[in-house]
This record gives structure tokens, sequence and C-alpha cells, in this order.
């Protein structure tokens, strides 16, 4: 997740998923009940609760198909560019992870991730500066390999 992003709502009494931050960050915590009685109030956070779950399954319906469906290559590139959706406010986007997390989140080995990148490096999509700093040179490329 990143900043601003809301996680953890469940409809069950047990939490079923884990977080690790991965970097210093600040969580606010918000009550079930209050939720569920502002909702019941307010059909604006009604809608809005409805909203944030839509949203959080299709994107873990994305990432069951990025898991089942894509390779190596394809996968790297869908996340290089939800990563440039979500971060990228200058053409540069500081991952939030290290390739080691991305593997991992990729289902791929932290090889595999480095000669992804290698590749999409020698191809002209993206360069790096620094360890987590990647430029993205070629975006219809990156979409392309995307699809």
């Amino acid at each position: 997740h990143l900043p601003g992003d809301v996680f953890g709502l469940v409809s069950g009494s047990v939490h079923r998923l884990t977080a690790e931050a991965i970097v210093d960050t600040t969580v606010r915590l918000v009550k079930r009940r209050g939720l569920e009685q502002a909702a019941a109030t307010d059909v604006h956070v009604a809608r809005n609760l409805w909203t944030m779950t839509a949203s959080d399954l299709r994107h873990a319906e994305d990432h069951m198909l990025l898991l089942g469906r894509k390779t190596a290559l394809e996968r790297v590139a869908t996340f290089l560019l939800e990563m440039d959706h979500r971060l990228a406010a200058t053409g540069t986007m500081a991952l939030p992870m290290s390739r080691r997390d991305i593997a991992d989140y990729l289902g791929l080995t932290l090889e595999t991730v480095s000669r992804a990148l290698s590749q999409l490096h020698s191809e002209g999509v993206l360069d790096f500066s620094g360890a987590r700093q990647i430029i993205l040179r070629n975006r219809r490329k990156l979409h392309n390999i995307d699809m």
C-alpha cells in the first residue's frame, strides 16, 4: 500500500491478512462499529466504503490474473505501470520497495526481476537513477509488453 491507501476492511471478525511496513509509516485505526454507524446515517460514507471495497476487489482480481496468466516480463511491466500511475509526479518514480519485495509481490525470484529490469533498460524503456529510482522512457512500449 502507498500513502493514503485504505486497507483492512473485512466483513468477518478475524483479519486474514497482515501488513508489514517497509518504510516509516503512520497508520490510523478506525473501529468497525464507528464506520458502520457512519455508513448507516450518511449515504456518502456508505457510498465511499462501497467504492473502496469494490476497488480493493478489482485490485485483488487484477493481481490474481497477473500471477496466473502473465510472463515474468509482463508482470514487471504491469508493476512499473501501476507504480508510475500511483507515484510518478515528475517522470521519475522512487520505488517504495526493494527488488526482493517486488519479486515477492509478483511471485518471481529476485534474479528474474533484476533480469527483466535490465532487459527493459537495454531496450530503452527505462533508466535507473539510483537503487530505487526509475525513469520511464517509453511508456508505450511498456504498455505493449503489459498486454
